[in-house]
Parts: C-alpha cells; structure tokens; sequence
C-alpha cells in the first residue's frame, strides 16, 4: 500500500471541508526527522494564503476534519502550519504482515500504458564505448521498474545504422570479402580497426572513394547487394554489442533494435506533409522549418533544416519521424528519451515541430530524460591513459579483475568456482550501482576505489547487506518463508525499520514517475542502515519470548525480500554468501 498516497487523499478531503477550494494540493511528504513524525502535510500554508486566514487556526479547522483512525496515532501542528502525522504501530504492524504475504511486496500494479523508452543507441560497425553505458543501464533499470508496475513497455535501441559512412564501410567489406571470403568475421572482430582502416581508404584512395559514395546511393535506393553487405555489418556488431548486455544484466536484445534506417521510408513524406501544411519553407534551396520558440543570436526565428540542398535527410528529420511512428504505431502513451543532456535543445526542436504538425496530441508526454557526461578523476572526460576512447568491454574485464582481486583478499578459503561467480557479479553490480547511485543529470565521476568499497552507498555495501540478513536464516537452519506468528512492534528501531519498509512502493512510483534510479539506491541504501540499528537494538534469534523472535524473524525476511527486488529492478543480482 502506497502510505502517502493514502494519507495525501485523506487530507485532501479534510482540506476541502474545512473550506479550500476543491483539488487544493495537500502536498504530503515524508517527514526528515523522527520528532515530526512519519509524514508532514505541507499544503494548509498554501490554501491559507490564498484565503487570506490564519496558517495555523486554518490547520487546526483541518485536523478537526481530518479522519485518520487506525492509521495514525498522534497528529500535530507545528511551526506556521505543517501537519504533522505519527502512524498506529498496530496499522504499521498489518501493513508490514500484508506486504510480507504478498510477492510483490505490496506494490500495487498501475492502470497500465503504453510506454516506449529509448535508450542505449550504440553505432553500427563501431564498438560500445564508456559513452553508451549511462543511457543503458539508467534506461534499462526505468525500464524494468515501468515493468513492474505493470506497463506495456516496448524498448526501443535506436542504433545509429544508416547514413553516408555505410558507403565506405560496404565497399571495404567487399574488398576484405574478395581478398578473403573466411576471414571477414575475424577481420570485424575489432570493429575499430576496420572502422578506421575504412575511413583511411576514403581519404586517400580516389577510386575507392568514388565506389563509396556511389554504394550510399545504391543501398538508400534498395540495391540488394548493398543490402545484403549493410545487414552483414548491422549483425556483425549487435552481436558484439548483445555480449555487452547479457554481461551487465541488461534486459535488451536483438529483438528491440530499432534503427535509423526503420524510419527512412517516412522522411520525404514527412517533409511534403510540413511543406503543405505550411510549417517547412525552401531557404537556399533546403527545406527548413523556422521556429519562433528558439531565436537565433539575432533574435530571429531559428531555422531547423529538414532537407539539405542536395535532398538529403538530417537527424532530426528522423527524430520527428520517430516520434511519430512511437504514437501512431506503437501506440504509446509515454515516450522516454534517455539521451545525453547536450541533445537536449535537438530533441526539443524535432518535439515542437512534431507537436506543430499535429502528429501527437498533447496527453502523450515525450520526456528527454538527460544524463550527465561520464568524467574521469581529474574532472575530464573519461579517457584511456593514451587519451582514447574506453572500450565497454575493456571496462568490464578491468571491474571483474579487481572484484577478483578484492573477493581473494576477504574470502581465500572459497572455492575457485565461488570466487569467480562472486567477482562476476560484484563486478557488474558496481559498475552499474556506483552510476545508478548518482542523480542522473550531473556530471559522473568515475572512480574505482569508491565503487568497489565495501562501505558508504556501494553495490557491494548492499549486496552484502542483503547476504547478512539471509545469512540469519542460513544460521538459524530457518526457511524465510515458514515464519508464524504476527508483527509485533514494541520498540522504536522496529516502528523505523516497519515505516521504512512500507515506503517501498513509494521509491518505484518515483523511479517510475521521474526516470531517476538514485531513488531507488538511495531508499535501499537508507533500509540497510536502519536494519543496521534495528539489528543491533534488537536481538533476534536470542529475543525474550518465541513470538518476539518470530516476529524479528518476519521483519528480517521482509528486509531481505525488499532489498533484493530493489536491486533487482535496477538491474543488479544479490549473493546468498559473499
């Protein structure tokens, strides 16, 4: 049960019959300190000013209203107007019992929608880089959090797979097929190389130039041959890309690819359609949609080119047409772009031609979820030692062998096949916690001490975490699952623990609602600490009577659970031993 959504509609109505006006926000939030309570409502102070009455009087005609029996306690003013409210230990004890029975922790399923989420969008013939890491794993843990709560959600990788440099890289497929029809996969294998020795050919070998640029025309105009060679190279790359992904745990696959080149066929229509509704006009002999919402440094309208001069399409001709296969298609209601924050005026420009043009109507919301770059230690973007790009998969070998390293140190007596299992997963789990952990719109800061440590908001501090309470089980000989007996809370470290777990369902709503995974970590990170002193207050396999043991028992199994579904959600797998 989502606690605040249910006392937010409680203060709601009493608000309203103590005189605001209807709809009137309660704002309900979660109290920062014990002393104020479970949750404050801040909205009397609002309404009160707009009747022109006294905050606090205004409050007191609202708790006069207000209904919370078996719900809270103790409700109180403080201050010029908040309301603050303790929850009943008897109501937060059936709550906690209700989600402990339910598998799905007590997390209501939302009235589902259509939503598609862009995110990761790597580039054909070119390996992953660092680059593409944040919109993979910030997208894929939205994604799987959207999934829980019971949304239709279509993933949608849209790769960078058609443009003129597919010219170059076709003819020089044809040229390594011919000298040597066995080894083109071993000569793909490092997409870099052939990338560059591509490019290479282009500047300095004429006619192989020439063969390049006429390759781009015969393959947008359907020429088989070129087909053929383009989806050689598409194949040969998400391959490489999919080991990626099922390394790191990420939910996408070949099936969600979505490339540029899906929408190809929709561009010359979009631009006769913004053309005859009078949105697109030639300048210079390009077709350039000139909006009053952006000026230019002159203050003028700034013109977004559609068509160039020579009738070639632009990315945002794409992006436009994009969108609009997302609505008219795929039916979505919600279009999530998880796209790096310097795209950010680009994908506004396609967005308010889009809206113009009438192609989605306004209750469809198209949200640029933005991110941060990825900067290295020295406040730079992350960089190899000789100043190159990082190689993802490079970066994932590195994180398992020091995970290896630090799974050696703290635990020898395991066996080779444990250790390797435990690094695997330490690995991948820190890589993607330690970017998962940091509000997505600043700059990140990578940095290997820090992701690996097994202290401070880490995905080894959960994991272990997570090991530590099951492993009361473990030691009782005790299945978390055959508990008996009903919570009881007769102490203050359980009435923290039981409220801080009931507030899950409250982080997925926000995860889901805001697309901002450092929710989530940052609702596990602030469980583990308050299991911490419950753990320490209250001792558990060694409590005074059976009932209280059972009772602890049921609080730790609910921990546990809810720990591992957090982290499941953001993509990161838990450890039974570590």
């Amino acid at each position: 049960m989502n606690i605040q959504a249910l006392i937010n509609e409680k203060v709601s109505q009493a608000l309203e019959k103590a005189g605001a006006p209807s709809g009137s926000p309660a704002a309900v939030r979660q109290s920062a300190k014990p002393q104020f309570g479970d949750y404050q409502a801040n909205g009397v102070m609002g309404v009160a000013k707009k009747l022109g009455t006294n905050p606090r009087e205004f409050a007191q005609k609202v708790l006069d209203e207000l209904d919370l029996s078996n719900i809270a306690s103790k409700t109180e003013i403080a201050g010029p107007g908040f309301i603050n409210i303790f929850l009943n230990d008897d109501f937060l004890a059936q709550q906690a019992e209700s989600a402990l029975d339910d598998s799905r922790l007590g997390v209501a399923k939302e009235v589902p929608q259509t939503i598609v989420a862009d995110y990761s969008a790597p580039n054909v013939a070119k390996e992953m880089h660092v680059g593409h890491l944040r919109s993979t794993i910030i997208g894929d843990a939205v994604v799987r959090t959207l999934e829980f709560l019971g949304h239709k959600v279509v993933r949608a990788n849209h790769i960078g797979d058609w443009g003129t440099q597919f010219g170059m890289l076709i003819a020089n497929l044809e040229r390594v097929q011919q000298a040597s029809p066995d080894s083109v996969s071993m000569e793909l294998s490092d997409l870099e190389a052939f990338y560059r020795e591509s490019k290479k050919l282009y500047d300095e070998d004429e006619v192989f130039a020439e063969k390049a640029r006429n390759y781009v025309v015969k393959l947008q105009s359907g020429d088989e041959f070129c087909a053929q060679m383009w989806k050689k190279l598409v194949d040969i790359t998400m391959e490489q890309n999919q080991r990626n992904y099922d390394r790191l745990n990420v939910s996408l696959t070949r099936d969600n690819v979505m490339g540029e080149s899906m929408y190809n066929d929709m561009l010359p229509g979009i631009v006769a359609d913004l053309k005859a509704k009078g949105l697109a006009e030639e300048d210079d002999g390009a077709q350039v949609v000139f909006l009053d919402e952006y000026k230019n440094k002159d203050g003028k309208p700034m013109g977004v080119i559609i068509q160039k001069r020579d009738g070639g399409f632009l990315y945002t001709t794409t992006d436009i047409a994009c969108a609009k296969y997302r609505y008219e298609t795929l039916g979505a209601n919600r279009v999530l772009y998880f796209i790096d924050s310097r795209q950010h005026q680009h994908l506004m420009q396609a967005w308010t031609i889009v809206r113009k043009a009438g192609y989605i109507p306004e209750n469809v919301s198209l949200e640029h979820h933005a991110f941060g770059m990825m900067l290295g230690k020295d406040g730079k973007p992350f960089k190899t030692r000789a100043g190159g790009t990082v190689r993802l998969a490079a970066l994932l070998d590195e994180a398992e062998e020091r995970a290896s390293r630090l799974i050696e140190e703290k635990n020898p007596e395991l066996s080779a096949e444990e250790k390797a299992k435990i690094a695997t997963t330490v690995a991948m789990a820190a890589v993607k916690y330690s970017d998962l952990s940091k509000h997505r719109t600043t700059d990140y800061v990578f940095d290997w001490d820090n992701m690996l440590a097994f202290e401070g908001n880490t995905a080894p501090y959960m994991q272990y975490a997570y090991t530590r309470v099951a492993s009361i089980f473990a030691k009782a000989g005790i299945c978390m699952d055959n508990l008996e007996g009903a919570i009881i809370i007769n102490d203050e470290k359980e009435k923290a623990l039981v409220a801080k777990l009931l507030q899950f369902e409250e982080s997925v709503q926000s995860v889901a609602r805001e697309g901002q995974p450092h929710l989530m970590c940052s609702y596990l990170f602030e469980l583990a600490g308050q299991f911490s002193s419950f753990y320490e207050a209250c001792p558990i396999l060694v409590a005074e009577t059976e009932a209280l043991k059972q009772s602890r028992l049921k609080l730790a199994a609910l921990t546990a659970k809810t720990i591992k579904q957090g982290l499941a959600l953001l993509g990161i797998n838990t450890l039974e031993k570590m």
